[in-house]
């Protein structure tokens, strides 16, 4: 059943391309599928309808379970960040205090990897950065907030 629940994941995730102008070969490409079954994906043959409404309720889930459960489903990071970059319903910003001792811990935490170091200090890509807050809770200077961001590109508390 796990593979049937990711196969719903990347019809999910195919249908989010085709929305933003991808074509059936570059969405084979993003998701490193063939093209056929992208076209039956997209035209609805062959699918689970019952594991498709359980990859949108794990959609639907809080951005930190959503990561983890695809996680458990894929056993892969690079297609792990695929998936839930596509997927994801929100927008993220980071911000570190200067209280960043730049220990790394944020950057071993993070499944997205949106967090890096420089100049020891912690940086969060925004791009990346599906909103689990692992890097938040796991920082031992309390440096990290991670801030919802707004249609109107405001930033909220999260």
């Amino acid at each position: 059943m796990p593979s049937h629940i990711a196969s719903g994941l990347k019809y999910l995730a195919a249908i989010e391309l085709k929305k933003h102008g991808f074509t059936q070969q570059m969405i084979a490409n993003e998701l490193e599928i063939d093209r056929s079954t992208v076209s039956h994906y997209l035209n609805g043959r062959n699918l689970s309808w019952h594991s498709i409404d359980v990859a949108k309720t794990i959609t639907n889930l809080c951005p930190k379970d959503f990561l983890i459960m695809t996680h458990y489903l894929f056993k892969d990071e690079q297609k792990t960040r695929k998936i839930v970059s596509i997927c994801k319903k929100k927008k993220y910003c980071g911000e570190i205090a200067d209280s960043c001792i730049g220990c790394g811990l944020c950057v071993d935490l993070c499944l997205m990897k949106a967090v890096n170091l420089d100049s020891l200090k912690a940086h969060i890509n925004s791009i990346y950065c599906c909103g689990c807050l692992l890097c938040e809770e796991g920082c031992p200077t309390n440096s990290i907030k991670i801030l919802e961001v707004n249609n109107d590109r405001e930033y909220e508390r999260h």
